[in-house]
């Protein structure tokens, strides 16, 4: 701050603190020091509001730009009135004065209405308004019977002295408005804090003004006449205060907050208290003053219209709420209540209805790639591009996620089929899209009303089972529900609730496959299998059920057990063997775990078993999906001694890269490369033997997986494959049945 900036609010407090003692002690032209002190404040204020609008951001520049006209009005009517009074002689009641000083009012409420909490809307503004007159309307009642009440000194018929109760009433109007106005939005602006103090002042001062002179007490400096200047520096103190932090240029889009029961009912609360001073303000004669008279209609009026505001917003809220329980905000289609609902009128009316389901695919891969705002972006050209697609020819909405549906009614100007067709063309990347990578596809399921229907929920079942039949079919495509589609999605229901019940009523078993050496034929080690043997059904392969476990998350409970049951058999099965091992494959989902390495190491302690007898069979794409976090998981495990295998190695991504960072123990070549070689297939024979020669490289052992024929044990064995697993060696067993297998060097080590 500048030493001139500095000057400026000393002096002017030091002509407040001047005039205060000068009024106070009654010393000689007393009036003319009032008058000139109050001039000199109330144009420095006008002065500095000006100069902090120039300084200020460009939505705060009309609020001080107000309030330094304010402050110029204040002056100028001062200097008429210290004019005129000096003139007349006499307290210049006069027309010219009261319009200037009434200007100035009016010229600070347009401030207070363009601050940054104010409302936004020309409706807000003018309920705000409208609060502000009504709380200053139902005080002029009640000041009457404060103030004029058995005063039988005023001349009540004197409009000057009965408008004199304006003053204050506007006063606490502004007020009022500021209260409403300040803080609703955002945190209090400290210097609205200041403008309420200032406004305080000058009503108050009003108010004493009006009480002496209905009693003929007030005379011109008189002290009272300091609190006018005291009220514009407290304005002109404002401007020292820096703009929010938040100011923005343009009109906010963010919700307003709630406004507190207090806030709504503020322009109420005075009402009482004014029909009461009515009643009080009556004369003997029952006649009410023509001043309340009028007043008081004033207030009906504004009551009135007030409320025409207040139902308007109450209208205008339902529609939008309306639009909000209806509407998807992000693309604007109908939701998934509005869509229901059409469903339902739609079947009521007995016409042909059909159902379009529909489901982007790979739309999860953009929003982790590219981020939400990238995936909202997105699914709004989309729904675009759905709705011309649709054309009128159904109801498109948006369920939810990246799910929509159609629904087709009304005669069905289209077949449904057609309609689906027209929405996978629609989808389909434009120019330049493709190269992006952010567009997916999509995935249609078709359902028509039939008898077999009872409900709509019956038929969003059968779109939503034809759009999943869909994606199986390699999506960005559609299909239409059938009945051996719908009893195949009903069964796999049932299996799904069936496979929940198998682990606790104990309906798994393992069962263990051998893995040889090929060197000595000895049985060193085996991979244990898990089957179900279901109620109804009979014993299930691992193909049948697994699937459903990992799309479910049931796998996660399957781990936990097949790695406890695992080690209690390998650790039986050790004494007989004490070199041999057991292998559990892992899935990709317990691979990502952080209690994974706390299963592992409970399920060897309580089993007795030594962690270099476990084996974790890991699959190359849950390897190559791990994170760094899985990396350390399996580090942590290896220092354990827990061994590590890449299962189905060829089969994946076979990147030499994770070779370096995955802390294997060995690789299992896949079946499908070992079961060529009986066709004498050189590539297949030149590929195990890459692959074995890559794992002497890493120091890894090599398991050859699918052995099934003499032929193939031969060439893995010429390979160098150091073990064998297939039906050549032995199919899956009990634990009882592959305690036996174990030779006599094996029992003897």
């Amino acid at each position: 701050m500048t030493r001139t900036g500095r000057l400026g609010p000393v002096a002017a407090a030091g002509v407040v603190l001047l005039e205060a003692i000068w009024l106070v002690a009654a010393l000689p032209g007393a009036a003319l020091v009032s008058d000139l002190g109050a001039l000199l404040v109330a144009g420095w204020a006008a002065v500095v509001c000006l100069g902090v609008a120039h300084r200020h951001p460009a939505a705060l520049r009309r609020f001080w730009v107000l309030l330094a006209a304010t402050m110029a009005l204040a002056a100028l009517g001062r200097a008429l009135w210290t004019v005129q009074r000096l003139v007349g002689g006499e307290l210049p009641h006069t027309p010219l004065i009261g319009a200037v000083f009434t200007a100035g009012i009016l010229t600070g409420t347009a401030a207070l209405l363009c601050s940054l909490s104010a409302p936004r809307t020309a409706v807000g503004r003018a309920r705000t308004l409208l609060d502000g007159v009504i709380v200053g309307l139902a005080l002029v009642p009640i000041g009457w019977v404060v103030v004029f009440r058995n005063v039988a000194a005023a001349d009540l018929a004197d409009p000057v002295r009965t408008l004199g109760l304006l003053y204050p009433m506007l006063d606490l109007m502004q007020l009022t408005i500021l209260v409403a106005v300040a803080g609703p939005a955002r945190p209090l602006w400290r210097p609205m804090t200041i403008i309420a103090a200032s406004l305080a002042t000058r009503a108050l001062a009003d108010a004493a003004y009006v009480s002496l002179a209905a009693r003929g007490d007030y005379f011109s400096g008189h002290p009272i006449d300091v609190c006018w200047p005291i009220s514009y520096l407290l304005i002109a103190a404002a401007t020292r205060y820096p703009p929010p932090q938040e100011c923005p240029d343009a009109e906010e889009t963010a919700e307003p907050p709630l406004q507190p029961w207090w806030r709504v009912a503020l322009p109420y609360l005075p009402v009482g208290g004014a029909i009461v001073a009515v009643m009080l303000a009556r004369q003997p004669s029952g006649q009410t003053p023509k001043l309340i008279f009028v007043v008081m209609m004033t207030l009906l009026a504004a009551l009135a219209l007030r409320q025409g505001l207040a139902a308007n917003e109450n209208l205008w809220l339902a529609a939008r709420l309306r639009r909000l329980a209806y509407t998807d905000q992000l693309t604007g289609l109908p939701n998934r209540l509005m869509f229901n609902r059409r469903l339902r009128r739609a079947l009521r009316d007995d016409g042909p209805v059909a159902v379009l389901l529909l489901d982007l695919d790979g739309f999860k891969q953009v929003n982790d790639r590219f981020g939400h705002a990238t995936g909202d972006t997105l699914l709004t050209g989309l729904a675009a591009r759905m709705r011309a697609a649709v054309d009128g020819d159904g109801t498109i909405a948006r369920l939810g996620g990246d799910e929509f549906a159609v629904l087709v009614d009304r005669g069905r100007p289209v077949p449904p089929e057609r309609l689906a067709e027209r929405l996978l063309d629609a989808l389909q990347p434009s120019d330049g899209e493709e190269d992006v990578g952010v567009h997916p596809s999509a995935s249609i399921g078709i359902a028509e009303y039939g008898p077999q229907h009872a409900s709509h929920t019956d038929l969003l079942r059968d779109a939503d089972i034809a759009m999943y039949a869909a994606k199986a079919a390699g999506k960005s495509a559609y299909r239409t529900c059938t009945p051996a589609l719908r009893e195949s999605a009903v069964s796999r229901a049932e299996l799904i609730a069936d496979l929940r019940r198998a682990v606790d009523e104990e309906q798994l078993h393992l069962e263990y496959q051998p893995i040889v050496d090929l060197a000595s034929g000895a049985v060193r080690s085996a991979e244990a299998l898990v089957r179900w043997r279901h109620p109804r059904l009979g014993v299930l392969p691992p193909a049948r059920f697994l699937p459903l476990a990992e799309e479910t998350g049931l796998i996660l409970p399957i781990d936990r057990w097949v790695i406890h049951e695992a080690c209690r058999a390998a650790a039986i099965w050790r004494d007989r063997a004490p070199r041999a091992t057991v292998a559990v494959n892992i899935a990709a989902a317990h691979l990502r775990r952080p209690d994974l390495i706390a299963t592992v190491t409970a399920a060897t302690a309580a089993a007795g078993l030594a962690p270099r007898a476990l084996t974790l069979e890991l699959t190359e794409s849950a390897l190559i999906e791990g994170s760094e976090a899985v990396l350390d998981r399996l580090r942590q495990l290896r220092e354990l001694g827990i061994r590590i295998a890449i299962d189905d190695f060829g089969t994946g991504y076979s990147s030499l890269s994770y070779l370096h960072r995955i802390p294997a123990t060995e690789l299992k070549v896949d079946r499908s490369f070992v079961a060529r070689l009986d066709s004498d297939d050189d590539r297949a024979y030149a590929t195990v033997e890459m692959v074995t020669r890559l794992a002497g490289a890493f120091d890894l052992s090599v398991v050859a997986e699918g052995v099934e024929t003499a032929a193939q044990h031969e060439a893995v064995s010429a390979i160098g494959c150091a073990h064998g697993q297939g039906w050549r060696y032995g199919r899956p067993v009990g634990l009882a049945e592959l305690s036996t297998r174990v030779t006599p060097l094996d029992a003897r080590d």
